[in-house]
C-alpha cells in the first residue's frame, strides 16, 4: 500500500498545472463541450500514457540496474530544468 501511495500522490502532485491539465480545463471551458467526454479522453490518455511508462519501465529494468535508471532519471530532470530556466530568462 506505502508504494501505491507514494506513486498516487508524486503523480498527482506533478500533473497539478502542468500543460496537460491546463489543456484539460480549456476543452471542458468551451461551450457545448460534454464534460463527461472531457473526462473520459483525459482520464484515457492519462491511463495510456501511464500503461506505457510502465512497460517501457519493466523492460528497462531487464537491461539496467536500478542505480544507473535513478541516474538517469534525476539528470533528465535536471537537464529540462535547467533548460526551462534557461528559456525563462531568454524570455524575459
Amino acid at each position: 500500500m506505502s508504494a501505491f501511495l507514494t506513486v498516487f500522490f508524486s503523480i498527482f502532485l506533478a500533473e497539478l498545472g502542468d500543460k496537460t491539465q491546463l489543456a484539460t480545463v480549456l476543452f471542458a471551458s468551451e461551450d457545448g463541450q460534454s464534460r463527461a467526454l472531457v473526462f473520459a479522453g483525459a482520464s484515457l490518455a492519462l491511463i495510456a500514457s501511464t500503461g506505457l511508462a510502465v512497460m517501457l519501465g519493466a523492460m528497462a529494468e531487464r537491461y539496467l540496474a536500478m542505480a544507473p535508471l535513478k541516474l538517469l532519471a534525476g539528470l533528465g530532470f535536471v537537464v529540462i530544468g535547467v533548460l526551462m530556466i534557461g528559456e525563462h530568462f531568454r524570455a524575459a
